[in-house]
Parts: C-alpha cells; sequence; structure tokens
C-alpha cells in the first residue's frame, strides 16, 4: 500500500514515517555504523567533484526504474543527514512497499553538495536492500496458501547482515538465526566431531543455554536419529521430492521441518505442497540484484 506523501519531514519525523508498523529495524547505532563507514569509503578527506560546487540549497528526488519492493530508506535518509543535518525528506512510499516503475520514492531537498556526496552511499543501501526485499517477495508469493514460511539463511552481504534480514522481513520473508550466537544448528561436520547426531544435540542442550536447536540431516537414516535424539527442527539438506514426502510421513508432527538447498521459485511452489514448516533459501540474501534507482537534481517548485 502505498503511503501518503509527507513533506517537509527532518530526519526524526522522516525514520518514524519510512517504517511499516510492527516491522522493526536494527538498532540506529547500527544503522548509524553502517552509514558512517560506507561514507567514509566514499568520501575518504573529500568530495573532490562536490568541491566544485557553489554552497546553495537544492531538491533532488530518487526514482525507482523498475517495478519493485522497497527497502533501505533508514539507511539512505541517514546518509543525506549525515551530510547535512537541516536535510528535509518528502516521502512518497515506505519499506516494504510495492513500487513502480518511474515512481518517485523520495525528495530531498538540503545543500548541493551533500546531495551529490551522499547520492551513491544512499543509492547503494536503497537498491541492494530492496533487491533483497523483492526477491524475498517473489518467494513468499510461491509459498502462498501453503502452511510453509519462508526463511533467510546467513549467507549475507560482510557486514550487512541485520540490513539485509530486515530487507527479508520488509519482503515478506521470516528470518533464520542472526548468527551463531542466538540458536544451534547442527551440521555434518559438527556430528562428525561429535561422535553422532545424539551426542551433538545432547551436547547442545548442556551448553546451549536453553537456545534453539536444530539439526540438519542429508538422509532419512539421519532424520531417524534426529528424531530419536528429540530435535525440535530438522533441516531436509537437499532431499529429493520423493524424500521430502517419506520425511513428513515419518516425521508425523514430532519435529518441524525445514527443506534447504537448491530451490527455485519454480521448486519452491512444488515443495510448499508437500507439508513442511518451514523453506531456507540462501539466494535471498547472496544472489542480490540490485534495484535500479536513480536520483535526479529537479527544479525547486
Amino acid at each position: 500500500m502505498a503511503t501518503e506523501p509527507a513533506r517537509g519531514l527532518d530526519l526524526a519525523g522522516a525514520l518514524g514515517a519510512c517504517r511499516i508498523p510492527g516491522l522493526t529495524a536494527p538498532a540506529d547505532a547500527l544503522v548509524d555504523a553502517d552509514v558512517d563507514r560506507a561514507l567514509a569509503e566514499d568520501l575518504g578527506d573529500g568530495d573532490l567533484s562536490a568541491a566544485l560546487l557553489p554552497a546553495r540549497s537544492a531538491r533532488a528526488q530518487i526514482r525507482v526504474r523498475e517495478d519493485a519492493v522497497l527497502c533501505g530508506l533508514p539507511w539512505a535518509l541517514r546518509c543525506f543527514a549525515a551530510l547535512d543535518p537541516q536535510a528535509r525528506f518528502e516521502l512518497a512510499a515506505r519499506d516494504g512497499d510495492a513500487v513502480a516503475q518511474e515512481q518517485v520514492l523520495l525528495t530531498i531537498d538540503a545543500d548541493v553538495r551533500a546531495l551529490v556526496s551522499a547520492e551513491r552511499c544512499a543509492l547503494n543501501f536503497l537498491q541492494t536492500l530492496s533487491g533483497t526485499a523483492t526477491v524475498t517477495s517473489d518467494y513468499v508469493q510461491a509459498l502462498a496458501g501453503s502452511r510453509s514460511r519462508l526463511l533467510d539463511t546467513r549467507k549475507t552481504l560482510p557486514g550487512l547482515r541485520l540490513a539485509q534480514k530486515y530487507a527479508v522481513r520488509a519482503g515478506g520473508g521470516d528470518n533464520h538465526r542472526a548468527g551463531l550466537y542466538d540458536a544451534v544448528l547442527i551440521k555434518e561436520n559438527h556430528i562428525a566431531a561429535a561422535g553422532s547426531i545424539a551426542a551433538a544435540v545432547s551436547r547442545a542442550r548442556e551448553l546451549g543455554g536453553g537456545r534453539f536447536i536444530e539439526v540438519e540431516v542429508e538422509d532419512l537414516a539421519e532424520l531417524e536419529q534426529a528424531l530419536a535424539a528429540g530435535a525440535p527442527r530438522i533441516m531436509l539438506d537437499e532431499f529429493s521430492h520423493q524424500d521430502i514426502v517419506r520425511a513428513v510421513a515419518i516425521t508425523a508432527g514430532r519435529a518441524a521441518l525445514e527443506v534447504s538447498g537448491s530451490m527455485d521459485l519454480e521448486r519452491m511452489a512444488t515443495v510448499a505442497q508437500l507439508g513442511v514448516d518451514h523453506v531456507s533459501v540462501g539466494a535471498l540474501t547472496k544472489h542480490v540484484r540490485a534495484i535500479d534507482l536513480s536520483m535526479r537534481l529537479v527544479a525547486e517548485g
């Protein structure tokens, strides 16, 4: 649903207006750190091109060049405000909105040098996070009408994990664990080192402090072992269609089942009908195709 334009907002007002109710963005300090790092990388000790321009106020508009799901406004807004604290914003959409080709997303009034210096970093955040939100929305649509929920993975761009996981939520998906610290996922190397699935699950219960435990299995025999060990969620890695059907029957509701591996949109729609609880897709955050956006200075008034 498109948002009514909110005119002339300062940074705080624009940040409040750009978010979907109930969709929590990463903490302000983390978003600020992302922006500071991006600006420092781009500006170094100064923008040589912007230094050629006279100091004056100007207006710019950011427009989307293709249909997409918008995400990344908290980062983009901060890019401009970091270089001109007096910047004002007019929002024509908010994070999570479906936006159409050639739609104006954001109008910024600020010092012209701040506009051109912040442009690339702001667009980088918007195009990358909108790319993640858009492909997530496509996968969510493929699951429509089923009980299955879409999950992301840890296959994220270095330094932008929480930003990309926010973009997954903006696209209608759910987050898997944020990192190695907040849940236990027992995979083949853990099983080999521990000696068995049962030993790994037992040790996870001892050391996990009540954190969520999941076991990744590669065949039906390992599924049986994970069920016997009492794993609350089991990931079926690279299972065939037929083996997923067998796994659902064997599990019979004793654990939540997650399917992962080689999952494109066509297979997603098929797997969704098999009765699994979750489907995880690394491509949401790993195979990112940036959304085409542009910023142009426009005549005021």
